[in-house]
């Protein structure tokens, strides 16, 4: 791993959709899981790490919130095109219902950039509806890279243990706001950091200011799992 560049959101819609979907197969105001039936263990502040990294964490921190920095000054000199899957799960498991947009960046008259829907699934999707002015809207102006150096000083971050990602092996540190905004949303939740290049392979997590969780208002889940993974070998 020695560059991250592309960023997957599908698995954590998949997960986190497919979870309280099982718990009803009406439409109406959707209710959470019974707890036997979501019992997924996460990365917490109350974990306590099981020895101490090889390398000082500040040191870790650091190093790739520098990368972060690089990623970002890199992103902005690129167009994209973002695929986003949404699929519902029926109590018996399986997909009961699918929608799929593709948006990629534009640029309007006024040299603003936009992201424009270029193709898109008919739905089938009973609980929800996934609107290019709602809930895209919402998704894109999440940050892609929220812990880039100039943002480290508004979180207090821990070093918690280890772990492989896709055989690739991981400091994970957990990341809080010290103070929540009203203007930006901030990250709150787990990153993984690769151990040899020090880079960010995955976070998992949720969006937070002062008002509560941000999320798009139809998305029955406030999580996101985001992986990162090479593009041309950078």
């Amino acid at each position: 791993m020695n560059a991250a560049a592309k960023v997957l959101l599908a698995g954590g819609l998949l997960f986190f959709c497919g979870a309280m979907m099982r718990a009803q197969d009406t439409s109406g105001p959707l209710t959470p899981p019974p707890t036997e039936d979501h019992n997924v263990h996460r990365v917490t502040t109350t974990d306590a790490a099981a020895a101490p990294p090889g390398l000082p964490p500040a040191e870790i921190v650091k190093a790739f919130a520098e990368k972060e920095d690089r990623y970002l000054r890199a992103r902005v000199g690129y167009g994209y095109k973002k695929t986003v899957k949404l699929t519902e799960f029926g109590r018996d498991g399986q997909p009961s219902g699918e929608y799929q947009i593709v948006t990629q960046t534009a640029v309007d008259s006024d040299g603003r950039v936009y992201e424009k829907t270029v193709e898109k699934s008919q739905s089938s999707l009973h609980y929800m509806e996934l609107l290019p002015g709602g809930g895209l809207a919402t998704l894109a102006k999440l940050p892609a890279y929220p812990l880039v150096t100039s943002q480290l000083a508004k979180y207090d971050l821990r070093y918690v243990g280890d772990e492989k990602v896709d055989e690739i092996d991981c400091y994970i540190f957990n990341a809080k706001p010290k103070l929540l905004e009203r203007a930006n949303a901030l990250f709150q939740g787990a990153i993984w950091v690769d151990k040899q290049y020090l880079e960010v392979v995955k976070t998992y997590g949720k969006w937070v200011n002062d008002l509560g969780d941000v999320r798009p208002r139809e998305f029955p889940f406030v999580n996101f799992e985001t992986y990162r993974e090479n593009v041309e070998g950078k």
